[in-house]
């Protein structure tokens, strides 16, 4: 069991010191949200890659329904097990652990409410429309959302993306969060298999969110949707991670406490 043990743990740390290393990075630490907003900003130079058939071309896909729809939920929970260990394990402070946290509820509720904002603000500025061949037919007896489509017509208004805005939110979160692996195994902290491996299915979240971000763009049936909304998901990481989180009434950065100053020279990663 010993032996199985090792061959398990030892791919698993080596895979997930080397996502550390990349996530902790200063070239992805300062660079990428420039990454997210050019994967959506460029999806009109990428229609050749728009495929009818494929399964993204359905709104109702497997990872849309199982991910993207449900990206904060993945996001909280995974990052909660990763947060919980990486502050209290060395620390031993739960009410450090407990602020570390709540980045994660500020996160969470920012992606529950502006989709809410996003809908709100469709319904005031929509109006009910027939489809009828060529176009649409304008039905101004209507005047919500819910009458009109309970009669079957359509109501239209300015819509915001709300999947590229939590995916880009929970993006920005994933990367911010996990950044600080590499200086926590630099300490030398204890870092069993159980805290690799939650670190790698965040890693791996992190890069699936990549992926379905630019499909979710390349699908969307408008452009500035999409933009918008991830325009807005970075806007709400900026006020929060860069802006608001260092500030000394807040629930601090990743890693606040975490990290005190020594003067004894420790191993480092190579």
């Amino acid at each position: 069991m010993d032996t199985l043990s090792n061959c398990v743990s030892a791919p698993v740390c080596a895979c997930s010191e080397i996502c550390a290393r990349i996530v902790g990075s200063m070239c992805m630490r300062r660079g990428y949200h420039l990454w997210l907003a050019a994967m959506v900003s460029l999806t009109p130079f990428l229609q050749g890659l728009n495929n009818p058939q494929s399964i993204f071309s359905n709104a109702n896909n497997f990872f849309n329904v199982k991910f993207v729809h449900c990206s904060c939920g993945w996001t909280f929970l995974l990052l909660c097990g990763f947060v919980l260990l990486v502050s209290l394990v060395p620390t031993g402070r739960p009410l450090l652990c407990l602020m570390h946290l709540t980045r994660l509820g500020v996160s969470t509720a920012l992606c529950q409410g502006f989709p809410y904002l996003f809908k709100l603000l469709e319904d005031l500025t929509g109006s009910c429309h027939q489809p009828m061949p060529p176009g649409t037919l304008l039905l101004p007896r209507l005047e919500n959302r819910q009458s009109c489509q309970a009669e079957g017509h359509q109501w239209q208004g300015y819509h915001i993306s709300p999947q590229t805005f939590t995916l880009t939110l929970c993006s920005l979160s994933l990367a911010e969060e996990l950044s600080v692996f590499v200086r926590y195994l630099r300490r030398g902290y204890p870092a069993g298999t159980a805290l690799h491996l939650v670190f790698l299915l965040n890693a791996s979240l992190l890069g699936l969110y990549n992926m379905l971000l630019l499909c979710t763009a390349l699908y969307a049936p408008s452009y500035t949707q999409s933009v918008i909304g991830a325009a807005t998901g970075t806007l709400c990481w900026h006020l929060t991670y860069r802006g608001w989180y260092r500030k000394c009434y807040s629930p601090g950065p990743p890693g606040y406490g975490m990290f005190p100053r020594v003067t004894a020279t420790r191993n480092k990663l190579d």
